[in-house]
């Protein structure tokens, strides 16, 4: 068959915003919110049909740490306000009884600032926090392709029920995970280097309840409290195709099953009962910013700081997130957020996780908010917004 050849003609704008925001994942959520709370028209379109990403629709429903595993707080603002937002209606585990209200702070030391939540609770209540904020949400939307001139994104082409039309935007934050908008719009970008083994979460109804069984890991550095045997084995991926994502995807679906059988044979009481709407990918694409975040800043003040992160795989290191890495070099006005941004593979690890992603989230989205009509937002500009809206930027601070 030869090529088909569109005959639509040109792409009506079909609707206008001061911030577009690419993505509903964590990362998403928490730029849509900063942007309008800073007075802007915000829309965020996301192309499951709820809110969360991969810690609801991919059910990695563990909220990991605020802190640093050595009793400071590392993480602020949006970050701990989505935390109490994920168990307003209880946790699916204990609960982080150091760092909530009536607290010690001398036991902080020993139990780290997490929780494991309910995704449909925390996916609808996130959805409550936007329309109340006045974002607008579009669901069921992909993102096609981008309008940029003159080193500024000026349109988003999306596609829905509604056909394809264009959003024009003033400013841009990428939270698709992937940098999409980033590759879309001409940035340099790159992939991961180890790629994905494949994961499939899924609930089960056992003897004790519902429980989440963790059907493989994502990679941790060897030696950290978090590194676990791989699950199901096999090649690695990088969801950099619509055959890979449909292959990947198939062999989770089978995991799953085999797995629940396998335990079930085993005597388990154990039922299948939810399992993952979408690739569990940790690493695909990010983009190749001005700054390039590495675990050899761990511990030192950054250029620029927007905001501070633990690592959650290990007690004691701590990084403050450059304002450089949110940053591309030829479009002034996107933003990077979540595991879009900036950093070598083993800080991609450290950032592509919850609260990191509600960091780096608030923060580009107070940028995108913020930016003006010719260049880029000052950083003095975005600081002294930050600080006003709760974030801590300095490890000096902690």
């Amino acid at each position: 068959m030869s090529d088909f050849i569109e005959t639509h003609g040109s792409i009506p704008v079909v609707e206008e915003c001061d911030v577009f925001v690419g993505g509903g994942g964590i990362a998403g959520v928490a730029a849509a919110l900063a942007a309008a709370r800073q007075g802007t028209k915000v829309i965020l379109a996301e192309k499951q049909c709820v809110l969360g990403g991969l810690a609801t629709s991919g059910l990695v429903v563990i909220y990991l740490p605020l802190c640093d595993g050595r009793g400071n707080q590392m993480s602020y603002g949006i970050a701990e306000e989505l935390f109490h937002l994920s168990i307003v209606h209880g946790a699916q585990g204990p609960l982080p009884e150091a760092w909530l209200e009536k607290g010690r702070e001398g036991e902080r030391g020993t139990q780290r600032f997490e929780v494991q939540f309910n995704p449909v609770c925390f996916a609808i209540e996130m959805e409550k926090l936007l329309q109340s904020a006045g974002v607008r949400i579009w669901y069921d939307t992909r993102i096609c392709d981008v309008s940029a001139q003159g080193g500024r994104l000026r349109a988003v082409i999306v596609e829905n029920q509604d056909g394809r039309g264009a959003i024009g935007t003033k400013a841009a934050v990428d939270a698709t995970g992937n940098a999409l908008l980033f590759r879309k719009a001409g940035e340099s970008t790159r992939r991961h280097g180890r790629g994905n083994t494949v994961a499939g979460w899924y609930y089960a109804a056992t003897q004790n309840g519902l429980k989440l069984q963790m059907l493989g890991f994502a990679d941790a550095a060897e030696g950290t409290e978090r590194d676990k045997e791989e699950g199901p084995q096999g090649r690695r991926f990088w969801g950099e195709s619509a055959k890979e994502i449909s292959e990947y995807l198939t062999l989770s679906h089978q995991a799953t099953l085999a797995d629940a059988l396998k335990r079930a044979e085993a005597g388990w009481i154990l039922e299948p009962a939810a399992m993952t709407h979408m690739p569990q990918y940790r690493m695909t694409r990010c983009l190749y910013g001005e700054t390039l975040m590495s675990e050899a800043d761990e511990g030192k003040p950054v250029c620029g700081s927007v905001g501070m992160v633990g690592d959650w795989r290990k007690r004691g290191p701590r990084f403050e997130v450059p304002y450089g890495a949110l940053c591309g070099t030829a479009i002034e006005n996107l933003f990077a957020a979540g595991r879009c941004i900036s950093a070598d593979d083993e800080m991609w690890d450290v950032m592509r996780v919850i609260p990191a992603c509600a960091v780096t989230g608030q923060a580009a989205g107070t940028a995108a908010a913020l930016t003006p009509e010719k260049g880029r937002t000052a950083l003095p500009t975005l600081q002294e917004a930050l600080r006003r809206d709760g974030v801590k930027l300095s490890l000096s601070e902690v």
